[in-house]
């Protein structure tokens, strides 16, 4: 879809998924659900405002830069909304950083003021003081110590504010990528772009409706957890819980069996640790699901197979970059094939390039190419990297991807993590997905690793469900299942047993970590 031919010309986005549920009388229907309070459309409306007039008192104009370091707590609600309607640019940030992380997002940003959750002030503090451009903090939830109180702004701030005449192509909000695989960036989002994610994948996919309510263990912080928990309940009048505790296995149950939400999303190594949770299904109520969600990485075939048969609800795994703002590429309800990423969102186009991007013939591996008016405008001050990751109205995700006869896209990697063997891509996560199906193994990651011969082959980092089992007959054993299972030159040449996978906010594994 192109947004140009559904919305005017002047368009707030923040207006069109918060005034409007006021303005058709659902102003008392609950929107946010935290903690032991509930939220209406009506008290969401007034926090935007109340934020959105203590910004303009502090200074800030239009396009400004406002940096949340925020729980999904109300303050990042407030914030994130509240500068929009204004017509400053919020740019929500990791909340599990260090304080030289922050220190680089507020420089690069140049926000003029930060907003912070107290329990973030220790770590983030330092970062505040050293800043550049910052002239303004206010801290939420807590003791503001040299600072100013999110609180104490917003509750003498007016209830009422008009949302600025910003354009469908005014800038909405930044997310700053993952940081995967390099240095983050800070991407760019326009007015229009939440408008489009909500109306393919919200509507065509999930399929969300007012009488649904909606929890993500996914964070609001990043493009994921955003569209999950932050505006796709908005787009038709649902409810979202919302929690600011990090997402254990145990407390995910807890929090799915006591608001009882009909949708949940989750990342593959988050529902591979809840499979790991004994005798879950029979302690924790879960019958309110009627579908789970899964991206941030491709979602194993076995966990898929393992959650349904254990709960009796599907999961659909599809793929979304902070560049594209959501999902583009998705299983459908009652329509998944196991271990792919399904089809394009109805609105996207999905193209796989050699690395000329021309077209590679169906079946082969190639660069996953995507169009779709979500689509990031720029990354900010980053104008190579730009250049390199946009082709017109189509980005390249650095992603490798092959479609099958059916049309189904199967993830074999990021571009930078594929294996040459013998002269032959293999996909690490081809071999990680044949690992975890052994019984001993909780988590896998390959990378690829030299041997005496300068010659690169798959190495396997393995964590076991029951790590004192580790030894190198274990080894020996995953080694020849890998064989058995797939083609045998793709079989880790060494495995390593480790507590944990070193991975991103997201979920992702930080296989550049491991090559290193």
């Amino acid at each position: 879809m192109n947004a140009a031919d559904v919305l005017p010309a002047q368009f707030n986005i923040a207006a069109h998924l918060v005034d409007r549920h006021v303005a058709e009388g659902r102003g008392a229907a609950p929107a946010f659900l935290y903690e032991d309070r509930t939220l209406t459309y009506a008290d969401l409306q007034e926090l935007a405002n109340r934020t959105g007039n203590a910004l303009l008192e502090l200074g800030v104009g239009l396009e400004d830069r406002v940096l949340m370091i925020c729980l999904d707590a109300p303050e990042f609600l407030g914030t994130f909304w509240g500068a929009i309607k204004m017509g400053a640019v919020p740019v929500p940030v990791n909340t599990m950083m260090r304080s030289a992380d922050y220190l680089y997002f507020l420089n690069d940003s140049r926000a003029r003021v930060a907003v912070v959750s107290a329990p973030l002030l220790a770590e983030a503090a330092p970062a505040l003081v050293e800043a550049k451009y910052v002239t303004h903090v206010l801290i939420a939830g807590g003791s503001p110590g040299q600072f100013m109180s999110w609180e104490d702004r917003i509750a003498r701030a007016s209830a009422a504010l008009e949302p600025a005449a910003t354009s469908r192509d005014d800038a909405a909000f930044w997310l700053y990528s993952s940081g995967s695989t390099g240095f983050p960036k800070g991407a760019v989002h326009l007015q229009h772009d939440i408008y489009v994610c909500c109306e393919t994948y919200g509507r065509q996919v999930l399929g969300i409706r007012p009488t649904d309510r909606v929890f993500s263990a996914a964070k609001l912080f990043f493009a994921y957890g955003l569209g999950n928990a932050g505006y796709f309940p908005l787009g038709v009048g649902a409810q979202s819980v919302l929690s600011p505790h990090r997402p254990t296995p145990e407390g995910v149950f807890e929090i799915i069996a006591r608001y009882r939400p009909t949708i949940f999303f989750g990342v593959p190594t988050l529902y591979a640790a809840m499979l790991a949770v004994k005798e879950a299904e029979a302690r924790f109520d879960t019958s309110s699901l009627r579908l789970c969600v899964s991206a941030g990485e491709a979602l194993p075939e076995e966990i898929y197979t393992r959650w349904r048969e254990r709960f009796g609800v599907e999961i659909i795994d599809g793929i979304g970059t902070t560049e594209i703002g959501h999902i583009f590429s998705s299983n459908r309800p009652g329509q998944a094939r196991p271990g792919s990423s399904g089809l394009p969102v109805p609105g996207y186009e999905l193209a796989i390039v050699d690395d000329e991007g021309r077209p590679v013939p169906q079946g082969e591996i190639g660069n996953l190419r995507v169009k779709g008016d979500s689509t990031m405008a720029y990354y900010w001050n980053k104008h190579e990297k730009t250049k390199e990751t946009l082709f017109g109205p189509w980005i390249q995700t650095g992603d490798k991807y092959y479609q099958d006869a059916d049309g189904y896209f199967w993830y074999c990697g990021r571009s930078d993590d594929m294996l040459k063997v013998g002269g032959i891509w293999v996909s690490p996560v081809e071999v990680e997905a044949t690992l975890i199906k052994h019984p001993a193994v909780l988590e896998a990651a390959v990378v690829g690793r030299e041997d005496t011969d300068r010659l690169v082959k798959p190495q396997a980092f393995v964590v076991l469900k029951e790590p004192w089992k580790a030894s190198d007959a274990l080894a020996d054993e995953l080694k020849g299942f890998v064989k058995d299972k797939i083609a045998p030159y793709k079989y880790p040449r060494w495995i390593e047993f480790t507590g944990e996978l070193p991975k991103t906010a997201t979920g992702k594994i930080q296989r550049f970590k491991l090559r290193a």
